[in-house]
């Protein structure tokens, strides 16, 4: 009986998690550039379960009744990396990544990495995200990794990522990274990842006046919801039970 409880609690622990993660995509689902997270789960291992109720000649012995399962473990939160579909705007400082790569944002004294190229132009006339973090581009004189400055002037990118200003030229390229192994990518808040080792040199295709919508379907998400909900409840009930047979044991055992 007490395994039993191990069992359903642990089933509830990960419905809990699971439920966390599909609201919380649930609640992203108009975020720009937002990438889907999903709970996976495993199974804790067998165990193996025995008596000694077995007579040979005059001895008990070693009886193998069979395996038990212990329930469901919470392995990992991994984010799912699919493209998200395009919507077409009418801003120079709208960009979207086309296939693999991220956009790179100076945040603090770190270097970030996001799919969210809703960018806006401080009063100071420098290319920033939502949050006021710089984007970062390369300089085409010095290759130094710099803020993009763009002034007041209107502005378009080539195929080769260079940010062309009117009447000024391509002063900087549009700082963009890849990674090795996605899955490495560790999200901090605000559409925002960190990882070491970026690649600066690959080949990331950014389209202008383009946004990249959340790649989160929430119908499904919905449905995943209520089937968590329901699994919830299940669980609750088989507690229950076990809790009264528990209760019931008790009290009978009290009274022999």
């Amino acid at each position: 009986m007490i395994r039993g409880f191990y069992t359903s609690v642990s089933g509830l622990i990960a419905l809990q998690n699971d439920q966390e993660v599909v609201t919380n995509n649930i609640a992203n689902v108009n975020n720009t550039g937002y990438k889907k997270r999903e709970l996976t789960k495993s199974s804790f291992e067998d165990v193996m379960i025995s008596n000694r109720q077995k007579l040979v000649g005059d001895k008990y012995v070693k009886n193998d009744i069979g395996n038990l399962n212990m329930g469901v473990k919470v392995n990992d939160v991994e984010t799912v990396f699919t493209q998200g579909a395009f919507k077409s705007t009418d801003s120079m400082t709208d960009f979207a990544i086309d296939g693999r790569g991220f956009f790179v944002a100076q945040n603090g004294n770190k270097e970030v990495y996001t799919r969210d190229g809703n960018f806006k132009i401080n009063n100071q006339g420098y290319l920033i995200t939502n949050d006021g973090s710089q984007v970062l581009g390369i300089n085409n004189s010095t290759g130094a990794r710099e803020p993009i400055y763009v002034g007041d002037s209107k502005f378009s990118i080539d195929g080769d990522n260079n940010i062309n200003i009117e009447g000024v030229g391509a002063v900087d390229k549009l700082l963009t990274a890849d990674f090795q192994n996605y899955n490495n990518l560790e999200p901090i808040g605000d559409n925002y990842s960190t990882m070491d080792n970026p690649i600066y040199n690959a080949k990331v295709n950014v389209r202008q006046n383009f946004l990249e919508s959340s790649n989160v379907d929430p119908s499904t998400e919905l449905v995943k919801l209520m089937e968590i909900k329901r699994q919830f409840e299940t669980n609750q009930k088989f507690v229950k039970m076990q809790d009264e047979t528990v209760q019931k044991a008790a009290s009978e055992l009290g009274r022999v």
